[in-house]
Protein backbone atom coordinates (compact mmCIF):
# COMPACT_ATOMS: atom_id res chain seq x y z
CA UNK A 1 0.00 0.00 0.00
CA UNK A 2 2.73 2.46 0.78
CA UNK A 3 4.82 1.43 -1.95
CA UNK A 4 1.43 2.29 -4.45
CA UNK A 5 0.91 5.59 -3.02
CA UNK A 6 4.75 6.29 -3.43
CA UNK A 7 4.50 5.57 -6.92
CA UNK A 8 0.83 7.55 -7.69
CA UNK A 9 1.94 10.81 -5.51
CA UNK A 10 5.22 10.75 -6.14
CA UNK A 11 6.99 8.99 -8.38
CA UNK A 12 4.68 9.36 -11.36
CA UNK A 13 5.62 12.96 -11.29
CA UNK A 14 9.73 13.02 -11.42
CA UNK A 15 9.71 10.28 -13.79
CA UNK A 16 9.06 10.59 -17.27
CA UNK A 17 5.90 9.44 -18.88
CA UNK A 18 5.29 7.45 -22.09
CA UNK A 19 2.39 10.05 -24.05
CA UNK A 20 2.55 14.09 -24.82
CA UNK A 21 -0.31 14.29 -22.67
CA UNK A 22 1.07 13.59 -19.61
CA UNK A 23 4.68 15.28 -20.53
CA UNK A 24 2.73 18.77 -21.25
CA UNK A 25 1.40 19.06 -17.98
CA UNK A 26 4.74 17.91 -16.22
CA UNK A 27 7.82 19.47 -18.76
CA UNK A 28 10.28 19.06 -15.79
CA UNK A 29 10.21 15.17 -15.79
CA UNK A 30 12.54 15.36 -18.77
CA UNK A 31 15.08 16.47 -16.11
CA UNK A 32 13.92 15.03 -13.47
CA UNK A 33 13.54 11.10 -14.15
CA UNK A 34 17.44 10.72 -14.75
CA UNK A 35 17.74 11.17 -11.09
CA UNK A 36 14.94 8.64 -10.10
CA UNK A 37 15.61 5.09 -9.67
CA UNK A 38 13.26 2.56 -8.29
CA UNK A 39 15.22 0.23 -6.61
CA UNK A 40 18.13 0.30 -4.39
CA UNK A 41 20.18 -2.07 -6.56
CA UNK A 42 19.87 0.34 -9.63
CA UNK A 43 20.97 3.03 -7.68
CA UNK A 44 24.16 1.80 -6.14
CA UNK A 45 25.20 -0.24 -9.47
CA UNK A 46 24.32 3.59 -11.45
CA UNK A 47 26.60 5.43 -8.93
CA UNK A 48 29.10 3.07 -9.43
CA UNK A 49 29.59 3.00 -13.64
CA UNK A 50 28.81 6.90 -13.00
CA UNK A 51 32.40 6.91 -10.93
CA UNK A 52 34.07 4.82 -12.66
CA UNK A 53 33.12 6.50 -16.23
CA UNK A 54 33.38 10.25 -14.74
CA UNK A 55 35.79 9.81 -13.15
CA UNK A 56 37.81 9.35 -16.37
CA UNK A 57 35.91 11.89 -17.77
CA UNK A 58 37.17 14.66 -15.79
CA UNK A 59 40.92 13.03 -15.85
CA UNK A 60 40.96 13.24 -19.97
CA UNK A 61 38.55 16.56 -20.46
CA UNK A 62 38.24 18.53 -17.55
CA UNK A 63 36.08 18.98 -14.57
CA UNK A 64 33.23 20.81 -16.60
CA UNK A 65 32.21 18.34 -18.94
CA UNK A 66 31.02 15.18 -16.73
CA UNK A 67 27.42 17.39 -15.88
CA UNK A 68 27.19 18.71 -19.34
CA UNK A 69 27.52 15.24 -20.89
CA UNK A 70 25.10 13.42 -18.30
CA UNK A 71 21.80 15.87 -18.80
CA UNK A 72 22.31 15.44 -22.71
CA UNK A 73 22.32 12.16 -22.57
CA UNK A 74 19.30 12.12 -20.28
CA UNK A 75 17.51 14.80 -22.71
CA UNK A 76 18.22 12.95 -25.88
CA UNK A 77 17.64 9.49 -24.62
CA UNK A 78 14.24 10.68 -22.72
CA UNK A 79 13.25 12.79 -26.13
CA UNK A 80 13.58 9.36 -27.98
CA UNK A 81 11.71 7.41 -25.91
CA UNK A 82 8.52 9.48 -26.47
CA UNK A 83 8.79 10.03 -29.79
CA UNK A 84 9.12 6.25 -30.49
CA UNK A 85 6.83 5.20 -28.31
CA UNK A 86 4.32 7.77 -30.15
CA UNK A 87 5.31 6.85 -33.53
CA UNK A 88 5.84 3.17 -34.04
CA UNK A 89 2.47 1.35 -34.14
CA UNK A 90 3.33 -1.52 -32.45
CA UNK A 91 4.17 -0.05 -29.09
CA UNK A 92 1.77 3.06 -29.25
CA UNK A 93 -0.84 -0.20 -29.41
CA UNK A 94 0.97 -1.04 -26.06
CA UNK A 95 1.71 2.84 -24.62
CA UNK A 96 -1.10 2.28 -21.71
CA UNK A 97 1.11 -0.15 -20.36
CA UNK A 98 4.57 1.10 -20.94
CA UNK A 99 5.90 2.08 -17.14
CA UNK A 100 7.40 5.75 -16.93
CA UNK A 101 10.95 6.23 -18.30
CA UNK A 102 13.50 6.77 -15.38
CA UNK A 103 17.14 5.95 -13.90
CA UNK A 104 20.70 7.78 -14.64
CA UNK A 105 21.46 4.00 -16.64
CA UNK A 106 21.22 5.96 -19.94
CA UNK A 107 23.08 9.31 -19.02
CA UNK A 108 26.20 6.85 -17.76
CA UNK A 109 25.91 5.27 -21.07
CA UNK A 110 26.68 8.06 -22.52
CA UNK A 111 29.37 9.12 -20.62
CA UNK A 112 31.24 5.53 -20.86
CA UNK A 113 30.75 6.14 -24.56
CA UNK A 114 32.30 9.91 -24.43
CA UNK A 115 34.78 8.14 -22.75
CA UNK A 116 35.72 5.65 -25.11
CA UNK A 117 35.38 7.54 -27.94
CA UNK A 118 37.71 10.75 -26.42
CA UNK A 119 40.59 7.64 -25.61
CA UNK A 120 39.44 4.22 -26.29
CA UNK A 121 43.53 3.13 -26.17
CA UNK A 122 43.34 4.39 -21.98
CA UNK A 123 44.01 2.18 -19.98
CA UNK A 124 42.68 0.79 -16.69
CA UNK A 125 44.70 -1.13 -13.67
CA UNK A 126 48.22 -0.87 -15.93
CA UNK A 127 49.73 -3.48 -13.06
CA UNK A 128 48.11 -5.96 -14.68
CA UNK A 129 49.65 -6.85 -18.04
CA UNK A 130 49.71 -3.71 -19.31
CA UNK A 131 46.25 -2.69 -18.22
CA UNK A 132 43.11 -3.03 -19.34
CA UNK A 133 41.99 -1.32 -22.66
CA UNK A 134 38.86 1.13 -21.94
CA UNK A 135 37.07 -0.02 -24.94
CA UNK A 136 36.76 -3.13 -23.24
CA UNK A 137 34.74 -2.15 -20.18
CA UNK A 138 32.92 -0.13 -22.18
CA UNK A 139 32.15 -2.53 -24.22
CA UNK A 140 31.15 -4.98 -22.21
CA UNK A 141 28.75 -2.37 -19.57
CA UNK A 142 27.10 -1.68 -22.89
CA UNK A 143 26.49 -4.95 -23.54
CA UNK A 144 24.95 -5.64 -20.09
CA UNK A 145 23.26 -2.53 -20.27
CA UNK A 146 21.16 -2.94 -23.53
CA UNK A 147 20.37 -6.63 -22.89
CA UNK A 148 18.61 -5.50 -19.57
CA UNK A 149 16.60 -3.21 -21.13
CA UNK A 150 15.47 -5.08 -25.03
CA UNK A 151 13.75 -7.43 -23.48
CA UNK A 152 11.30 -4.70 -21.46
CA UNK A 153 10.18 -2.33 -24.19
CA UNK A 154 11.94 -1.45 -27.54
CA UNK A 155 11.37 2.29 -26.84
CA UNK A 156 13.54 1.87 -23.80
CA UNK A 157 16.33 0.04 -26.00
CA UNK A 158 15.46 3.20 -28.75
CA UNK A 159 16.90 5.95 -25.85
CA UNK A 160 19.60 3.86 -24.66
CA UNK A 161 20.98 3.98 -27.96
CA UNK A 162 20.60 7.38 -28.67
CA UNK A 163 22.45 8.16 -25.33
CA UNK A 164 25.30 6.35 -26.66
CA UNK A 165 25.10 8.39 -29.72
CA UNK A 166 24.98 11.39 -27.72
CA UNK A 167 28.06 10.56 -25.72
CA UNK A 168 29.79 9.73 -29.15
CA UNK A 169 28.84 13.26 -31.01
CA UNK A 170 29.68 15.19 -27.55
CA UNK A 171 33.04 13.99 -28.19
CA UNK A 172 33.25 14.54 -31.90
CA UNK A 173 31.79 17.83 -31.76
CA UNK A 174 34.53 18.72 -29.14
CA UNK A 175 37.54 17.77 -31.16
CA UNK A 176 36.00 19.81 -33.93
CA UNK A 177 36.22 23.02 -31.34
CA UNK A 178 32.63 23.15 -30.72
CA UNK A 179 32.07 22.82 -27.06
CA UNK A 180 28.33 21.81 -26.09
CA UNK A 181 28.54 22.44 -22.80
CA UNK A 182 29.90 25.38 -22.79
CA UNK A 183 26.80 27.05 -22.13
CA UNK A 184 25.99 25.33 -19.29
CA UNK A 185 29.02 25.96 -17.58
CA UNK A 186 28.31 29.65 -18.45
CA UNK A 187 24.51 29.59 -16.63
CA UNK A 188 25.85 27.35 -13.76
CA UNK A 189 28.73 30.16 -13.10
CA UNK A 190 26.32 32.62 -13.06
CA UNK A 191 23.67 31.10 -10.65
CA UNK A 192 26.56 30.35 -8.45
CA UNK A 193 27.56 34.38 -8.77
CA UNK A 194 23.84 35.74 -8.47
CA UNK A 195 23.68 33.53 -5.03
CA UNK A 196 27.29 33.67 -3.68
CA UNK A 197 27.73 38.38 -4.59
CA UNK A 198 31.27 37.64 -2.01
CA UNK A 199 33.11 35.95 -5.27
CA UNK A 200 33.27 38.41 -7.45
CA UNK A 201 34.99 40.30 -4.86
CA UNK A 202 37.16 37.56 -4.39
CA UNK A 203 38.20 36.15 -7.87
CA UNK A 204 41.52 38.58 -8.65
CA UNK A 205 43.32 37.95 -11.65
CA UNK A 206 47.14 36.60 -10.90
CA UNK A 207 48.74 40.53 -11.70
CA UNK A 208 46.38 41.99 -9.18
CA UNK A 209 46.87 39.57 -6.29
CA UNK A 210 50.81 39.53 -6.85
CA UNK A 211 50.93 43.14 -7.51
CA UNK A 212 48.39 45.40 -6.97
CA UNK A 213 48.50 45.08 -3.08
CA UNK A 214 52.08 45.97 -2.90
CA UNK A 215 53.67 48.95 -1.65
CA UNK A 216 55.74 49.25 -4.54
CA UNK A 217 55.13 49.86 -8.33
CA UNK A 218 55.84 46.51 -9.83
CA UNK A 219 58.80 46.15 -11.81
CA UNK A 220 59.92 49.81 -10.61
CA UNK A 221 63.16 50.20 -12.63
CA UNK A 222 65.80 51.47 -10.36
CA UNK A 223 69.25 53.43 -11.82
CA UNK A 224 72.43 52.11 -9.99
CA UNK A 225 74.22 55.49 -9.34
CA UNK A 226 77.97 55.00 -10.72
CA UNK A 227 80.55 57.77 -11.03
CA UNK A 228 81.10 57.27 -14.50
CA UNK A 229 77.44 57.50 -15.17
CA UNK A 230 77.26 60.99 -13.10
CA UNK A 231 80.35 62.05 -15.18
CA UNK A 232 78.47 61.53 -18.78
CA UNK A 233 75.78 63.30 -17.57
CA UNK A 234 77.29 66.48 -16.24
CA UNK A 235 79.81 66.70 -19.63
CA UNK A 236 76.13 66.25 -21.54
CA UNK A 237 75.21 69.63 -19.48
CA UNK A 238 78.47 70.99 -20.79
CA UNK A 239 77.56 70.66 -24.17
CA UNK A 240 74.33 70.65 -24.44
CA UNK A 241 72.60 72.21 -21.35
CA UNK A 242 70.53 71.32 -18.47
CA UNK A 243 67.23 71.23 -20.16
CA UNK A 244 68.07 68.36 -22.85
CA UNK A 245 68.82 65.90 -19.73
CA UNK A 246 65.45 63.73 -19.94
CA UNK A 247 63.38 63.22 -16.29
CA UNK A 248 65.15 59.70 -15.88
CA UNK A 249 68.40 61.47 -16.29
CA UNK A 250 67.69 64.50 -14.30
CA UNK A 251 66.36 61.90 -11.25
CA UNK A 252 69.19 60.82 -11.85
CA UNK A 253 71.50 63.47 -10.65
CA UNK A 254 68.91 63.80 -7.85
CA UNK A 255 69.77 60.91 -6.83
CA UNK A 256 73.47 61.26 -7.41
CA UNK A 257 73.81 64.77 -5.31
CA UNK A 258 71.92 63.17 -2.06
CA UNK A 259 74.54 60.38 -1.99
CA UNK A 260 77.33 62.98 -2.75
CA UNK A 261 78.54 61.57 -6.06
CA UNK A 262 79.24 64.77 -7.36
CA UNK A 263 81.59 65.99 -4.75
Amino acid sequence: MESFFFQKNIQDWLTLPATFSKLGSRPWTLITHMFVHDSIIGLVGTILWLWAFGYILQDLAGNNKLIPVYLYGGIVSGILFIVSQNIFPALRAHIADTPNFMGGSVPVVTIAIAVATLAPRYRLLPMINGGIPLWILTFIFVIIDFTSVVRTNSAFAVAHIGGGFTGFFFIHQLRRGRDWGAWMTAVFNWADDLFNPQKKQAVQTEKQRLFYKAIRKPYEKKSVVTQQRVDELLDKINQEGYHLLTDEEKEFLKKASEQDFTK
